[in-house]
């Protein structure tokens, strides 16, 4: 059973300084915005992920030439309208949401209809979401019941701006509408629920077109169409997500300490840093810098030996949606119940994971209270696990695995945990990283 990670030994406790992979959502934009721009772009520390490599094989299929050397990625851009429209093209975006949703922005001006295929875990995720916005430029689509891939999309070459209300705080429907709004020829007008903002700041550093006023809970957006895009060089920072895995096995684990080195903080990704505060968790920056728009810094964390419960505020959901089941596993070693709301969005990810996540604390012996789109958490201080727990059917998403392999760490217990090539999508060194802590 090769593709069965078992683990039978808590975690002892460590004093480490680690590099976690690259940020993927700026790894994928990065990709994808390169293949736009007017000649040679080139990217340090890569993310070198299925999910990343789908987005280059993408761009290939599109007529765009990559090469990697010494340790780059260059994408030789042929400028805004330089993609080879063939007939016939098929692209698969694998098991990557950001990847299929962003790519239908740059498709939008398709001569020829072009199909868009995913992976089982993709094809069950709504694309009407982004679909129904991009329709407004004038670009037809046809997805399997109205709503999953595959899909069909037949551009449009005169592309007419729009307005957009972006209800659901989600940033791969937003950037695909901003990206789609640079091949027109007038001003797209956007109001935006507050979520991640890494497209917005790479057309601010390239000095695109994009106006952004903040407002209180939601961001205006003002996005016209481009003739040229510059070269975009990037040395890629390292994800806060790939990062939150180590911040929690370090708080959870006794006499524990960690830095990850050169972690992308964006205040629209940290939501998990502010919640594990709140729950009481040392969490500190370190060497804070400004790099092309994006906040860096080391993250140091100390293990914590008392976790408080939380209320959680829902105003965090959006900035903290990829790391529930992370921040779950912290409640469940608090002195009390914690309770987070406005959830449903967590249920359209790779796998239904509210769902998921309740089981898993179940099977753990922590009892949660679930709706469609909340869980209360009982927290028990004194967990220790001591029986056999099988993680299986859970579509093969990368994070229930990882979250599982921190659970065993932390509470002990027998684990066999299934698809553990799941990892590749977005952080193909984690099960590395874990053996340095073992040694």
């Amino acid at each position: 059973m090769p593709n069965i990670f078992t683990i039978k030994d808590k975690i002892k406790p460590f004093d480490k300084k680690i590099s976690v992979c690259s940020d993927k959502s700026i790894s994928i934009r990065w990709v994808l915005l390169s293949s736009l721009a007017h000649g040679k772009s080139t990217a340090k520390n890569l993310l070198m992920s299925s999910d990343v490599l789908a987005a280059i094989n993408a761009i290939k299929k599109l007529g765009i030439k990559v090469k990697f050397e010494n340790k780059k990625c260059i994408i030789y851009g042929k400028g805004v309208n330089g993609y080879k429209y063939k007939k016939n093209i098929q692209i698969n975006a694998e098991n990557s949401g950001t990847l299929g949703r962003l790519l239908l922005g740059f498709l939008i001006n398709t001569k020829f209809p072009i199909r868009l295929i995913g992976d089982k875990s993709l094809s069950k995720r709504d694309f009407k979401r982004v679909s129904d916005p991009l329709k407004k430029f004038g670009a037809v689509f046809k997805l399997k019941e109205k709503k999953y891939l595959p899909l069909n999309i037949f551009g449009k070459q005169k592309l007419k701006p729009i307005k957009y209300y972006e209800k659901l705080g989600s940033a791969q429907c937003k950037s695909a509408v901003i990206f789609a709004a640079l091949r027109t020829n007038g001003t797209t007008k956007i109001k935006a629920k507050k979520s991640r903002n890494h497209t917005e700041l790479l057309l601010k550093y390239l000095k695109l077109p994009i106006n952004i006023k903040k407002k209180k809970n939601y961001d205006e957006i003002k996005v016209k169409g481009v003739k040229k895009i510059n070269c975009l060089n990037y040395n890629i920072p390292s994800d806060i997500s790939s990062s939150a895995f180590f911040i929690v096995l370090t708080a959870l684990s006794k006499n524990s300490k960690i830095l990850i080195r050169n972690v992308n903080i964006n205040p629209s990704r940290i939501g998990i840093i502010t919640i594990l505060r709140k729950m009481g968790v040392n969490i500190n920056f370190k060497n804070k810098k400004i790099y092309k728009g994006e906040k860096n810094a080391n993250i140091e964390v100390i293990s914590t030996k008392k976790i408080k419960p939380i209320n959680c505020p829902s105003s965090l959901n959006s900035s903290a949606i990829d790391e529930f089941l992370l921040i779950f596993l912290v409640a469940a070693k608090a002195n009390g119940i914690s309770y987070f709301k406005n959830l449903g969005e967590l249920d359209k990810k790779e796998s239904p994971r509210l769902k998921l996540g309740s089981k898993i604390l179940n099977q753990m012996g922590i009892k949660t209270i679930t709706t469609k789109s909340s869980i209360k958490i009982y927290g028990n201080p004194d967990l220790k696990i001591n029986k056999k727990i099988l993680i299986k059917n859970f579509l093969k998403d990368h994070r229930i695995f990882m979250t599982s392999v921190i659970a065993a760490l932390s509470f002990g217990g027998q684990w066999y945990i299934h698809d553990k090539e799941s990892i590749n999508s977005s952080f193909p060194t984690f099960l590395k990283i874990i053996d340095q802590l073992k040694k």
